[in-house]
């Protein structure tokens, strides 16, 4: 199936668009402005190719993933949707969405702001985001935060981004803040 589209109620794509405030420490937490769920956006899912795994609960997208809902994009080479209820929930589109996987240079994009990882994980139930990578790379802007794994608790806009080892790194230009 060169394209496929599918509307679920769950915002599934939006939760990777993220924005973190100055962040200078190796290991450090911080409050995500205007980061929510979006139940009632509908989402379209582009691919090259779709398997449905109706008994394993699962929706496999390969090559050029695309997710578009509302103004944020998430792209990526793979995604794995696993879903909750009976196995026909998957093509009836009744399913509830229990986790994500993305892999394959996931990049989101969302206003002014872009984050970027090797991989990326959201648990539904938990309204937990992570994404991973050699180097996650957060912008907001023209500002660029550095580390190695992004971790946002979605009820609480909490965001922390920690470090490879080394330290979490930030760069910031003043001009950014300005109206």
């Amino acid at each position: 199936m060169g394209l496929f589209r599918i509307t679920v109620c769950m915002a599934v794509a939006s939760l990777f668009a993220t924005a973190v405030t100055p962040v200078l420490a190796q290991d450090r937490s911080n409050k995500v402005e205007g980061l929510a769920l979006s139940k009632n956006k509908p989402i379209q899912i582009e691919a090259d190719k779709l398997e449905i795994h109706e008994q394993d609960k699962q929706a496999l997208f390969d090559g050029n993933v695309k997710v578009v809902q509302g103004t944020m994009t998430l792209n990526a080479a793979h995604m794995i949707v696993f879903y909750k209820g009976d196995s026909s929930a998957v093509t009836s589109g009744k399913g509830d969405i229990d986790r994500i996987e993305v892999t394959g240079s996931v990049t989101v994009f969302s206003g002014n702001q872009s984050a970027r990882g090797d991989k990326g994980s959201f648990d539904m139930r938990r309204e937990l985001l992570v994404l991973t990578g050699k180097q996650v790379v957060l912008t907001a802007g023209n500002n660029i935060s550095t580390g190695c794994k992004l971790t946002v608790e979605m009820n609480s806009g909490l965001a922390r981004l920690e470090s490879c080892g080394g330290r979490v790194q930030m760069q910031i230009d003043p001009k950014s803040n300005q109206n």
